[in-house]
């Protein structure tokens, strides 16, 4: 077999990995296998329910990206990097009020429509009930969905997947905008990762036929007559796409994503939900939100990123529109919070619970779900961070059975205690 047609098998699934193919497509490509069901076709049939899930990488400032400018507390530990009160600042640094308490900071102004439409829900003081302050553990606990459990093997995406088999699915039905296959994402139901949807389809495409005899041979050697012939299904997929034609995409209705990695990836997902391939979770993340140092208040480096973290979610609504909205919910983490007090290098540290968006047609927006603990001195958690009123994988949860209508939550939380009493009533 060439370089370019050379495959392994990895963890049980299939990944294309030779020098060649990495260069046809320099975006990871994995696959991973479902045995109780075969992928059989392409799924165009039009319009489904599709979840969006963001990963805010590095522990977003929840008190000031939603900010308690009614809690007095907050001032008082926040000297310098406080967001004023909706009324005692003017030049766009004060707190966009959103409910005569909470107020986004002011670059998410891009957000404010969206609440007033109540197409924007919050969730504060959420997070993982696990007390740990380290990133990987947090990120690892949060994409598995089991808190304080290394050892679990998937993620509550890929579990979600799982609960809910499809005879006919599409090789596109869970795909991660990203470089390489988040935790989320990973387990036996099948999903990808594709970092360039344009060069995927262009390259991969000139390609297909020389991969595709090997990638067809090693399945017909390796698996049982359940999995024969998925090889061939995917490469289909991505003649397919190559006639959705990304590198021409032009996003709708006067929406500018933000320039980069972020801002692209979200354009991409935008392109798979018109193209209907089938597209029912999308993941991807964006990093540098571990401020430890001249964070800034109402500008200076968080600025920067809320406003483009807040410029692209509000470019993504507007390109798909009102009516693609009404089968769409965006749902936005980080792996914990940052310390109520700010440290001494104008910075602050690693925290506990935090503030989580969902955004979408299903969605009871313009207000600001959970409760409130306080920022007093015994109202915090080990007397430094925000306290924990939700657990995320009650929102997750809300998210799964009222938007995708799968209702197996013990099976996507193994473990927890998971119930529609416990859900906030996010969505409608």
């Amino acid at each position: 077999m060439s370089t370019n047609r050379r495959f392994f098998l990895k963890q049980g699934g299939i990944a294309l990995a030779s020098i060649g193919v990495m260069h046809v497509a320099p975006s990871f490509l994995q696959r991973t296998v479902f045995a109780q069901g075969t992928l059989t076709r392409v799924a165009t049939s039009g319009r489904r329910k599709t979840l969006i899930t963001i990963f805010q990488r590095g522990a977003v400032d929840g008190l000031n990206m939603v900010v308690p400018h009614g809690e007095g507390e907050y001032y008082k530990l926040r000297p310098t990097l406080a967001i004023a009160q909706p009324s005692k600042a003017g030049g766009g640094e004060a707190a966009i009020d959103l409910d005569k308490f909470f107020g986004l900071h002011p670059s998410l102004a891009s957000l404010k429509p969206l609440w007033e439409a109540k197409r924007l829900a919050i969730v504060h003081a959420a997070g993982s009930p696990d007390n740990t302050r380290s990133h990987f553990d947090a990120q690892d606990y949060m994409e598995s969905g089991t808190p304080g459990r290394k050892s679990t093997p998937d993620g509550w995406l890929n579990r979600l997947l799982q609960a809910k088999t499809e005879t006919k699915a599409s090789p596109f039905r869970a795909v991660s905008v990203t470089q390489n296959l988040p935790r989320t994402l990973q387990g036996r139901a099948p999903a990808l990762a594709i970092s360039n949807l344009a060069d995927f389809t262009i390259r991969a495409g000139r390609y297909s036929q020389s991969v595709q005899g090997g990638f067809e041979d090693i399945y017909e050697e390796s698996v049982g007559d359940s999995l024969r012939g998925t090889g061939k299904e995917t490469f289909e997929a991505v003649k397919f796409l190559k006639q959705v034609n990304p590198a021409q995409y032009k996003p709708e209705n006067g929406a500018q994503y933000p320039r980069g990695r972020y801002g692209d990836s979200l354009l991409q997902i935008a392109q798979l939900i018109k193209a209907g391939v089938g597209l029912e979770v999308a993941f991807t993340d964006m990093g540098g939100w571990d401020t430890h140092t001249n964070q800034g208040a109402a500008r200076g480096q968080l600025s920067l990123l809320l406003g483009q973290f807040g410029a692209g979610l509000n470019a993504l609504v507007t390109d798909l529109g009102p009516a693609r909205m009404e089968d769409v919910v965006i749902l936005t983490m980080s792996e914990f919070g940052r310390t109520v007090r700010e440290n001494g290098t104008r910075g602050t540290d690693h925290g506990h619970a935090n503030a989580m968006f969902v955004i979408g047609g299903d969605v009871r927006g313009g207000r600001v779900y959970g409760e409130w603990p306080g920022l007093k001195g015994d109202q915090l958690f080990e007397g430094r961070d925000l306290a924990l009123t939700t657990d995320f994988r009650d929102v997750f949860g809300e998210v799964a059975q009222k938007h995708l209508g799968n209702s197996n939550l013990q099976t996507i939380f193994p473990g927890y205690a998971a119930s529609t009493a416990k859900f906030r009533g996010v969505l409608g």
